[in-house]
């Protein structure tokens, strides 16, 4: 292949590559100048976006060198969560639209199969790029294709089981899988300089390969139990020094741990890899978060997600909030009960800053757990907690919480375990997008018997539903709010318990209801105002409770009103469907009564502005207006008649 050379090693780099042919052409000693180059486009573009920085500045050789030597995207490359993509966006064809990152009608955040073909798989959440590498490998060898499968994945994405069950599979079916492990926390190994890599090399090359084999063909003669014993010897031996005993024992050839910013040995460890291993491989490569940038270098934490900042000072340009967040409410709340009751505990899967959970750590470490990338076990974990008289706060984004549902049934709610569920990023996330929005618990908790479902409409119902979780024992319970600011109401000194299966009414009207669960109550509110101008009394009601629902106040609201409007946060089949339940199964919709259901819409939408996205799912003030007049048969010549 011909090698592009250049007599002026200052000429931009990165402008000449239109496709990802000519990376790969491009000559070997030209790769760290555009590293450079890559590096400081990224930066630019997240200064302008905001996203996900630190990841994505760690990768950049490690991207340059799989596009550089694998020939992509017929060779699948998948990265794992997503987190680190823009390096890898931008060499396949989205340079341009880079700066639309996280935008609505922009770039995705993440992987996307319908954004590119270089986009092998999908992600956004963690731990599942060796599953769908290991698909993809089954897939081509099925259909007799030529192809190599990369997973890269994080040391973060480690803690997760899903991991290990598809390193597992991998090794059993001796599948042709190259794992490379992104470790940007050292937290495995570090690697020792020149004879690191040096060994890297070796252990990845024909040669070493050939003896190894050599070896194993001679020891046969002697006998499988020898041949075995032997073989075992020196894997355990290679591992010692290499760090690679846990993944040898998988079936994985273990590599590294290497050096993830010295192109050389990448290059030269990727082509042996490429070339010479028939089996399962794992590389280790140790890269450092933020690199290149010295803001991110310096506070890795901070500069994992950012807002838009200042590329000179690294400032992020974080408005000053109106009213404390929803998640700071909880973990301040949740410090302030754990004062009250020592028995309190919190638990979050790798989340703690993201949950609140941070601040209970920091005054209750020793009631505090951080169990990594683990739902599944977090939920267990805390059923055992409760199982012998503890009280388990168990903190999970709803998009997460996901990923244990076998464990809330089964551990959790079948037991009828008071196991405590604080709910975050309920509903709408903005620029994460379809993901991480918080769609579903609603629905999938409110159809398990025995389980209490509340959404907290404001920063201090929030905190009466803290409280109340705290003194509820009777099995399970969960608490959802969303991302973001609260609505700016005066915080209780403490939070009181509710009556469970309580709501209450704010706005008394005669002709329509607006019954709402979680925060879309101010917008019902707004609405009230409106449809009152019309000449339309209109009651608003706080649910509080989609499970057990207060049938009283329902059945109040639906003999008493002409139109009855459920509002929700979240998927159908959720809060609208148990209320539909509960007015059908009692005669309610036998007689006049008009009913509708606003929930978010049956798609998956991708990211924008969160007033934006609300407005476009119906549950703003202009939506939930319209859905009510349009009940009533008011068409808009009637609306000004009503209004003068």
């Amino acid at each position: 292949m011909r090698k592009l050379t250049t007599n002026a090693p200052e000429t931009p780099l990165l402008d000449g590559i239109t496709d990802i042919t000519r990376l790969r052409e491009m000559d070997d000693k030209l790769l760290p100048q555009l590293a450079g180059e890559l590096r400081a486009e990224m930066i630019d573009a997240v200064s302008r976006t905001g996203g996900h920085l630190g990841a994505g500045l760690g990768v950049v050789e490690l991207t340059i060198a799989i596009h550089h030597v694998f020939n992509t995207p017929h060779d699948r490359l998948i990265w794992d969560v997503g987190h680190q993509c823009y390096p890898h966006k931008i060499l396949t064809g989205r340079r341009d639209r880079i700066r639309t990152l996280r935008q609505e009608d922009g770039l995705s955040g993440f992987t996307k199969r319908a954004e590119s073909d270089f986009d092998a798989f999908g992600a956004g959440h963690s731990s599942t790029s060796v599953s769908a590498g290991l698909g993809m490998v089954e897939a081509a060898r099925l259909q007799g294709i030529d192809r190599q499968v990369i997973s890269v994945i994080g040391d973060g994405a480690m803690s997760a089981g899903m991991a290990y069950e598809a390193l597992n599979n991998a090794g059993a079916i001796d599948a042709r899988q190259i794992v490379i492990l992104n470790d940007n926390d050292m937290s495995i190994d570090q690697p020792t300089g020149a004879m690191s890599a040096y060994l890297a090399r070796m252990a990845s090359g024909a040669a070493y390969l050939g003896i190894r084999d050599f070896g194993k063909k001679l020891t046969a003669y002697l006998g499988r139990r020898v041949d075995r014993a032997i073989t075992r010897a020196v894997e355990h031996a290679r591992g010692y020094v290499t760090g690679g005993t846990l993944f040898e024992e998988l079936g994985f050839y273990h590599i590294g741990p290497i050096d993830g910013h010295d192109l050389p040995t990448l290059l030269a460890v990727l082509r042996n890899v490429r070339d010479n291993i028939s089996g399962p491989v794992l590389i280790h490569c140790v890269t450092q978060k933020g690199k290149g940038y010295a803001p991110a270098e310096q506070a890795a934490d901070k500069y994992h997600g950012v807002v838009k900042f200042d590329v000179i000072t690294g400032a992020q340009a974080k408005p000053k909030p109106n009213a404390p967040s929803y998640t700071k409410v909880f973990g301040e709340t949740l410090v302030q009960e754990g004062r009250e009751d020592d028995r309190i505990v919190a638990i979050t899967a790798a989340m703690p800053s993201g949950t609140g959970v941070d601040l209970f750590q920091k005054e209750f470490p020793a009631r505090a757990y951080d169990v990594g990338i683990a739902e599944q076990h977090a939920v267990t974990f805390a059923a055992g907690l409760a199982a012998d008289g503890m009280k388990p706060f168990t903190a999970i984004y709803s998009t997460f919480l996901q990923r244990a549902y076998d464990q809330v049934v089964h551990d959790v709610a079948i037991q009828k375990l008071p196991v405590r569920f604080p709910i975050d990023r309920a509903g709408y996330v903005g620029a994460d997008g379809a993901t991480h929005a918080g769609a579903y618990d609603v629905a999938y908790l409110s159809c398990l018997p025995g389980f209490v479902v509340m959404a907290a409409s404001d920063e201090a119902e929030l905190r009466h539903m803290v409280r109340t979780a705290v003194e509820y024992d009777d099995g399970p319970i969960a608490f959802r709010y969303p991302r973001g600011e609260g609505v700016g109401v005066e915080l209780p000194e403490r939070g009181t318990a509710l009556e469970i299966g309580k709501g209450r009414v704010l706005r008394e009207g005669g002709k329509i209801a607006l019954l709402s669960l979680g925060t879309r109550l101010a917008e019902a509110l707004l609405a009230a105002e409106e449809l009152e101008s019309y000449g339309l009394p209109t009651t608003v009601a706080d649910a509080r409770f989609a499970k057990p629902l207060d049938h009283e106040m329902i059945a109040t609201l639906a003999r008493e009103h002409e139109v009855l409007i459920m509002l929700e946060e979240g998927a159908a089949g959720g809060f609208g469907a148990h209320v539909l339940q509960y007015l059908s199964t009692g005669g309610y919709l036998d007689g006049g009564l008009k009913v509708r259901s606003l929930v978010m819409p049956d798609v998956y939408m991708d990211q924008a502005g969160l007033p934006r996205m609300y407005a476009q799912a119906g549950l703003d003030k202009a939506g939930i207006v319209r859905t009510a007049l349009t009940a009533l048969g008011l068409d808009k010549a009637k609306r000004l008649d009503l209004r003068a």
